[in-house]
């Protein structure tokens, strides 16, 4: 089988076989080609030594991206690419970090390179010349979707714990299941995980999180989830005894996340939104209450995510919604612009989405008829948006310097009437004019002194 290559990445190869060497393209980029994907990247792998490939292209542009571990990025000039890293054939020393490989030793065999590759599908290499270079089963194992270990999995995952999360993404992502000697040493080596950088733990977690399959990688591996969110812990088989919920807290969380719009912001959300469910349940009648659990479960997300690294808009972002997600809408103008003028624009269209995803994860007759109410959200938001309807303070048309000049006393009494016109502009008691709004403010300072 051929794989159509771009044509800067059949000049490098051919350029590197013209001068004597092996080359390849390898790993991702082949993996995905063969799924009648277009590859994000393409990455090379050669015999040329890394002063012998920049040698060969002296003429271009080479970045140095990790001579030690030989690889280098080429930089094609006037091409779309991405610069393309080209690794030499290597054998991987020892890993005595579970990160990284203390050293590395060159190679002039291709299969030294692939046999220390993660996962089958990921261990091919393509050329014109050769073909597909497929040593340990890949084409069969990406037919059969299955995501399986080069060699011995306990060992590949000792040699990079953020293996165990890779697996989990790939399935999630390409809705594989994971074989069966590969998840035993998943599960066994499962704690080197806290030896991980927290950053990289997390971007394999938003990969996971964006997957088709997050669903089954959540229910069916959650020890291993819960290694690096130990707070889920307690939601597992948490019954809610509620008529809103067929299921416990932790298989409804996972359906919400499943059902969400394919929105990172949205899907960690859904993560976080009942974490704090078990410190909060009640029974009146025999039936589970959580009051008072999006103020616990904001707190444990933001907990949860500074530790993991997660950038200050996220979790701004992820905890206010988190926070809110409870929060009744209505589907009339005064309920939703009291709403704009609380979270703003942007941060309602998402908890729309969020309380969409949470009512999918309920049961179905509480579910449809949330689903019908939410549906007619957005429009009204727009009507608002479009009209440019007063539902904050910065849009009354009376500020504090008008209150002064009526006569208001200047500090804290300001602000309450301003507060209050608002209030009664989106009641739609007073037009936002200023002269309706002086008029209520002046009989409301009469009735007030007198």
């Amino acid at each position: 089988m051929n794989i159509e290559l771009p044509n800067e990445i059949e000049e490098i190869l051919n350029t590197l076989e013209s001068a004597g060497y092996e080359a390849y393209v390898v790993g991702g980029c082949v993996r995905d080609s063969l799924m009648g994907k277009a590859p994000k990247d393409w990455d090379i792998c050669t015999s040329a030594l890394p002063e012998q490939t920049r040698a060969v292209f002296r003429e271009y542009a080479v970045i140095d991206l990790g001579l030690n571990f030989g690889t280098l990025a080429l930089v094609m000039q006037k091409s779309q690419l991405e610069p393309v890293e080209i690794t030499t054939f290597r054998i991987d020393g020892v890993y005595s970090d579970n990160r990284r490989p203390d050293s590395v030793a060159f190679s002039k065999s291709l299969a030294d390179d692939l046999s220390r590759r993660d996962f089958t599908i990921n261990a091919m290499a393509y050329s014109f010349r050769a073909g597909i270079i497929d040593l340990f089963g890949g084409k069969e194992d990406l037919a059969n979707k299955i995501v399986r270990c080069v060699g011995d999995p306990a060992k590949r995952f000792q040699e990079d714990a953020l293996r165990i999360m890779r697996a989990m993404r790939f399935a999630s992502v390409l809705g594989f299941q994971i074989e069966k000697q590969t998840l035993m040493a998943m599960n066994d080596n499962r704690r080197l995980l806290e030896r991980i950088a927290k950053e990289r733990i997390a971007n394999e977690l938003n990969r996971m999180l964006l997957g088709t399959g997050v669903d089954e990688i959540f229910i069916g591996h959650k020890g291993i989830i819960a290694e690096i969110i130990p707070e889920i812990i307690p939601m597992f088989d948490f019954r809610q005894n509620n008529p809103h919920h067929g299921y416990d807290v932790y298989t409804h969380t996972v359906m919400s996340i499943a059902c969400a719009k394919n929105d990172l912001t949205i899907r960690l959300t859904m993560l976080f939104h009942d974490i704090g469910k078990p410190m909060c349940y009640t029974e009146s009648d025999e039936i589970g209450h959580f009051y008072g659990h999006p103020k616990i479960s904001a707190d444990m997300a933001k907990e949860i995510l500074l530790r993991l690294k997660y950038d200050s808009n996220t979790i701004k972002t992820v905890t206010e919604l988190v926070l809110y997600h409870d929060i009744e809408m209505k589907p009339r103008s005064k309920n939703i612009k009291r709403l704009l003028g609380k979270i703003g624009e942007t941060r309602l269209r998402q908890l729309v989405e969020v309380q969409k995803a949470d009512a999918m994860a309920q049961a179905e007759p509480f579910r449809n008829e949330k689903l019908e109410i939410l549906s007619r959200i957005p429009d009204i938001v727009t009507e608002i948006i479009k009209q440019q309807q007063c539902f904050s303070l910065k849009d009354l048309a009376i500020n504090g310097s008008d209150l002064l000049k009526l006569g208001f006393t200047e500090g804290k009494e300001i602000g309450i009437m301003l507060n209050r016109l608002l209030d009664m502009v989106i009641n739609e008691l007073v037009e936002n004019s200023k002269e309706s709004l002086s008029k209520a403010a002046s009989s409301i300072l009469v009735n007030k002194d007198s």
